[in-house]
């Protein structure tokens, strides 16, 4: 094709793209936008040691931080109260492995357009109408991303409540900024009879957008918590999960970072027991296989190495900012603790500790789905380009890049961005993931990362 000509035939245009590589993958788009589906050359998996590594990219929910949870049970409280079916007496919930590969690692809209059409017998038009009014006016009242609220007026004029936004009742009681809970109800009903009968979301792309603001309400209701610092205590209440935070890093976290950023001067023979200690933690199955003497070799070369070559490291989350900096600033917080108990020197550890005080110590780019657009969120590849040329990665590098995720739509999406050194790393929401697409599918996560594969340079 010569660089003058913009429109080609068909023909042309299938020669051209069957040049640009051996394996490609479908993407589809919502229903609403134009093409159906995208073509992407995926770069080729690279399943060898390479000679060097300059930049890691990382997911954020289910890589990093242990956020899905939060999210599917913000999408099952979303299902229960369009379908008014609360109790699991009513309905068992979300199928681990029938739903979960369809609502994680994607976009917020395919995550609900999922529900929505795979629960739409369940789907009762009162209870849809009544959980959305009651969204919209915690939005109204206790919303903080400005953002997301504009999302939720523009939303109320494209299911034709627009009037809403001027009713002087209404706006006399935000104004007060002192509406309780019970008064919070109160207007909820005062909503339904005066514009309930001009609510529109009689149809599949209406409802999704309505179910959109249901499942946020929830989904920022519980941020709102943990902003205030209650991720600790709020756990057992609103998911029935005592003692275990809503937030916290995945294992390994703390360590790879340490270890990738080259912090770790003068406590290497201190630092690698916590790494093996972890991936005996979670990796049992392993532990009769480890040769200590060969893993304590590989890990003090990969600090040496580290020390002199430091990763640029990026994360990358289909999350808004405004929701992503509360989750990461919780996941500091809690690796911080983890650090003020290192057996390391005391030096290592306040280097490491004042570097954990925030994120934006620690991470060379952060890219939310703020940086980019609903429909081009995983497995487009949008972010993670975007991440790339954050950090100043040429594409004659992008081979000396390591990216993990642990979705079938995150590691599409790492490919399709020409990142071939893709590794998977999934949990237990994530096991029933199709993974194809990683070069490397490793089930003890970051810590198998490091002890077994050397992070792939030995």
């Amino acid at each position: 094709m010569k660089n003058s000509e913009k429109f080609v035939s068909g023909d042309e245009a299938g020669e051209i793209i069957k040049d640009l590589g051996p394996e490609f993958t479908i993407v589809k788009n919502p229903d609403y936008i134009h093409p159906a589906f995208e073509v992407y050359p995926l770069a080729p998996k690279i399943t060898q040691p390479v000679d060097n590594l300059v930049a890691a990219v990382m997911d954020m929910d289910g890589t990093t931080t242990t956020t899905e949870a939060l999210c599917i049970h913000s999408l099952e409280f979303m299902v229960r109260k369009i379908s008014g079916k609360i109790s699991r007496d009513d309905w068992q919930g979300l199928d681990s492995v029938t739903d979960y590969p369809h609502i994680i690692g994607n976009s917020t809209t395919k995550h609900v357009e999922y529900l929505i059409q795979t629960y739409a017998e369940m789907i009762q038009p009162e209870f849809l109408k009544r959980a959305y009014f009651s969204a919209v006016l915690w939005f109204l009242i206790h919303g903080k991303d400005q953002r997301r609220i504009s999302e939720v007026k523009n939303n109320l004029s494209n299911l034709g409540c627009q009037d809403v936004l001027k009713d002087e009742k209404l706006n006399k009681a935000i104004d007060s900024n002192k509406i309780k809970d019970r008064e919070l109800q109160q207007l909820t009903e005062y909503l339904l009879v005066n514009y309930g009968g001009i609510f529109q979301a009689e149809n599949f792309s209406t409802r999704v957008r309505a179910a959109i603001d249901i499942y946020y309400q929830r989904y920022h209701e519980i941020l709102n918590l943990i902003q205030a610092e209650k991720g600790a205590s709020i756990s057992e209440e609103l998911l029935g999960k005592p003692n275990v935070r809503l937030i916290e890093p995945m294992p390994g976290v703390a360590e790879f970072l340490a270890l990738v950023k080259g912090w770790l001067v003068e406590d290497i023979w201190k630092f690698i027991p916590l790494i093996i200690n972890l991936y005996q933690e979670n990796c049992p199955d392993q532990i009769h296989k480890i040769d200590i003497k060969s893993i304590e070799n590989k890990l003090h070369k990969l600090v040496l190495h580290f020390q002199k070559f430091p990763l640029k490291v990026a994360v990358v989350t289909s999350s808004i900012f405004y929701e992503a900096q509360i989750v990461m600033t919780e996941v500091f917080r809690v690796l911080h603790q983890q650090v003020a108990n290192w057996d390391v020197s005391q030096q290592t550890r306040e280097l490491i500790l004042n570097r954990f005080l925030d994120y934006q110590n620690v991470y060379d780019g952060f890219v939310t789905a703020s940086d980019s657009s609903e429909i081009r969120l995983k497995p487009h590849h949008d972010l993670y380009s975007i991440a790339l040329h954050q950090l100043g990665i040429p594409k004659e590098k992008f081979k000396q890049v390591v990216g993990f995720e642990d979705s079938e739509s995150g590691t599409i999406a790492i490919r399709a961005a020409g990142i071939g050194l893709c590794v998977a790393v999934p949990f237990s929401d994530t096991q029933h993931h199709d993974l194809r697409a990683a070069a490397y599918v490793l089930n003890g996560g970051l810590p198998e990362a490091m002890v077994k594969y050397g992070l792939f340079l030995y």
